[in-house]
């Protein structure tokens, strides 16, 4: 027992000091005593088979792409990357936002009117014309049309300066930091940038919107004004959906400046991947070819068989 004393550095008299204070702290009512340092949270580990490792030991392929990356959906691990954070032209993958933006707006059935003219890829609405909400965002995410994207963001309160501003708003809420708009297109502009890192994490949360799942998954379809005289056939420009196992979206983009970009999000049984390269020489094929890296050289573990 003395050595005891000895090892906590006390002798007896404080040890019973330090008791009786401790007893009368335990008579204290509730709502007077001390606050406990680490406080109670709910948390839920994560289950087993949950984080991707690289069993095969074999290194992500070279890319022209400027920038890429790949990510687990499930646990955000990052699975490749080249240049993740490094500020680039979108082109239009910014279509993801405005797709999001104008999801949070709008009701499907909302009717716009188009009142401006749009450059670059365009569906071919003309001015006055009408055309639901669910019409222009399969016109804008599967055609990749800029006039539909541009009626989105004309209509919305405030103008198209209040939209871009409400792109800005949510990239900074889902901890965005290289990304800023300044339109709703893509078109090439100074200021409009953003990283594959950010848009893997912006597409994470837009495919968990059920509708815009539904709409970056089709490959083709009609719409029409609502008059139903108007019709226009839609067919997507990605040219992986379909073809490539478990692709159900996302987005591409193309512009001079920008080069060739594109978004996919690839489900296989439980397991879900990202895709991003931006400034692509070769973006399909680039991106097929880190989609069956993954797969082909990844198991999902438990923390225990990842850290082995």
């Amino acid at each position: 027992m003395k050595a005891f004393l000895k090892w906590l550095r006390l002798n007896p008299r404080q040890l019973i000091n330090w008791l009786l204070v401790a007893l009368s702290l335990s008579l204290l009512p509730t709502a007077l005593r001390p606050l406990s340092f680490v406080r109670a949270i709910d948390y839920v580990l994560p289950g087993a088979n949950d984080y991707p490792v690289n069993v095969s030991g074999v290194s992500a392929p070279n890319l022209s792409a400027q920038s890429a990356i790949v990510v687990d959906v499930g646990s955000k691990t990052i699975m490749m990357a080249k240049n993740p954070d490094l500020e680039l032209l979108p082109a239009s993958t910014t279509k993801i936002m405005t797709g999001l933006i104008a999801l949070e707006a709008y009701r499907l059935d909302e009717v716009l009117t188009a009142s401006v003219s749009a450059e670059g890829q365009v569906l071919g609405l003309k001015l006055g014309e009408k055309m639901t909400v669910e019409n222009l965002l399969y016109g804008m995410l599967v055609a990749s049309g800029n006039d539909a994207a541009q009626v989105l963001a004309d209509n919305y309160p405030g103008g198209a300066k209040a939209f871009v501003a409400a792109m800005n708003q949510k990239a900074k809420a889902l901890g965005l930091k290289d990304t800023q708009f300044t339109n709703p297109t893509g078109l090439d502009e100074a200021g409009h940038h953003t990283s594959v890192h950010d848009l893997s994490l912006l597409s994470a949360t837009a495919m968990t919107n059920p509708v815009f799942t539904k709409i970056v998954a089709t490959p083709k379809i009609s719409v029409t004004d609502i008059t139903g005289e108007k019709e226009y056939e839609l067919l997507t420009i990605n040219d992986l959906l379909g073809q490539v196992e478990g692709l159900v979206g996302v987005k591409t983009g193309w512009t001079e400046l920008a080069g060739e970009c594109l978004v996919t999000y690839v489900k296989r049984g439980e397991r879900a991947i990202i895709t991003v390269v931006l400034g692509s020489n070769d973006r399909f094929g680039e991106s097929k070819t880190l989609i069956d890296w993954a797969f082909a050289n990844f198991n999902w573990e438990g923390v225990a068989g990842a850290t082995q």
